[in-house]
C-alpha cells in the first residue's frame, strides 16, 4: 500500500471516483455531494493536496488536505492543523479500513511538518458516520454552519457541519491516581513508524 500524490493523469479516474460516491451517497443518506469544480481539483493537483491510495495495481481510495480552513474553523484555522477532506473509497476496495490507515498516514504527515492538528468535518447530522470517525479516533468538536463562500463547494451552503479533531501529540484523557486522589492526564500518542507499511511521496 502507498500513499502517492495525485498527478494530471489522474483527472478522469479523480471525477469518475466522485460520480460513483454521490451515487452511494443517495443510497445511504438524505444528502449528497453536488459535484466539484475541475479548477479547484487541478489546483489541489498543482499544489499537491490531492492523495490517493494505490494498493494491489489499482487506486483504493483518493482524499484532498488543507492546511488552513477558515471559513469551517475560524480563528483556530491559524494553529498547525492538515484538514482531511473528501475521502473516496473505490467501490472495487470498499472494506479495507482506509479511514484508520489515513489517519495514521496523516499522523506521520503532520509529525514531518510540525503540524499540531488533524481535522476533518461532514453532515451535523449524519450520526453514523460520525460514530464511525469517532472509533477512529477522531475527537468530536462540536457543530459549525459555515459562511456562504463562493471558494465552497456547493453542498456546503446551508448547512451545519461536525467538527472532529484529532491532537497529534496527546490522545484522551485517562485518570490515574497520584497519593490517592484521582486526577486526570494526557496519553502520549506516538506516531508508529511507515516503512514497512506506506511510501509516502513528499509532502506538500
Amino acid at each position: 500500500m502507498r500513499f502517492l500524490a495525485a498527478t494530471a493523469y489522474d483527472f478522469d479516474l479523480i471525477f469518475n471516483l466522485y460520480d460513483r460516491a454521490i451515487e452511494f451517497q443517495k443510497t445511504v443518506f438524505d444528502k449528497q455531494w453536488l459535484g466539484f469544480d475541475a479548477d479547484l481539483v487541478s489546483r489541489e493537483i498543482g499544489e499537491g493536496r490531492l492523495w490517493k491510495i494505490v494498493e494491489d495495481d489499482g487506486v483504493g481510495c483518493i482524499l484532498s488536505v488543507a492546511y488552513e480552513d477558515p471559513i469551517i474553523w475560524g480563528s483556530q484555522s491559524h494553529i498547525g492543523a492538515i484538514y482531511i477532506h473528501r475521502i473516496v473509497t473505490n467501490p472495487d476496495f470498499r472494506g479495507r479500513g482506509y479511514v484508520a490507515k489515513i489517519v495514521d498516514w496523516a499522523r506521520e504527515h503532520s509529525a514531518e511538518n510540525d503540524l499540531r492538528y488533524i481535522r476533518m468535518d461532514t453532515w451535523a447530522d449524519n450520526l453514523k458516520l460520525k460514530d464511525y470517525y469517532v472509533g477512529c479516533g477522531f475527537e468530536w468538536k462540536g457543530t459549525v454552519a459555515p459562511e456562504d463562500s463562493p471558494t465552497m463547494p456547493a453542498h456546503y451552503r446551508g448547512i451545519h457541519l461536525g467538527l472532529f479533531e484529532i491532537s497529534r501529540t496527546y490522545g484522551r484523557a485517562s485518570r490515574t491516581r497520584l497519593n490517592g486522589v484521582s486526577v486526570a492526564r494526557r496519553n502520549r500518542v506516538n506516531p508508529p513508524s511507515f516503512t514497512t507499511f506506506f511510501n509516502l511521496a513528499s509532502p506538500a
